[in-house]
């Protein structure tokens, strides 16, 4: 990190008693039984499918964690990505249970 960034970009001030303020975005972490998550069906070339479970408004650290259990407990691949989580394949009702039984309230959605 150089001086600039310390300084949030202040380079010089005539001001002998000035403070650059600093300002500290810090997400929210929500309770698991606020959020209101939606997991959806997708088709992807090729014939293959897709879980895609949005709608979480926490941290970015905690849905990170959901995401790698949710892909720990299905067995299979996926990421985080856009404040979505991608499971692959089609494991609505198993992901479903798993949110229910983690205290979120979620359900199916689309087609």
């Amino acid at each position: 990190m150089s001086k600039k960034d310390k300084k949030g970009g202040f380079v010089y001030s005539t001001n002998p008693n000035f403070k650059p303020e600093v300002e500290s975005v810090e997400e929210e972490s929500v309770t698991p039984n606020k959020e209101q998550l939606k997991v959806y069906l997708d088709r992807l070339g090729g014939g293959k499918l897709l879980c895609r479970i949005n709608g979480f408004t926490g941290k970015t650290g905690d849905i990170e964690i959901l995401g790698k259990l949710l892909k720990q407990k299905c067995g299979v691949g996926g990421t985080v990505k856009d404040r979505e989580i991608l499971i692959q394949g089609d494991h609505r009702e198993k992901i479903i249970t798993l949110l229910i039984k983690e205290g979120y309230k979620a359900k199916k959605a689309g087609g």
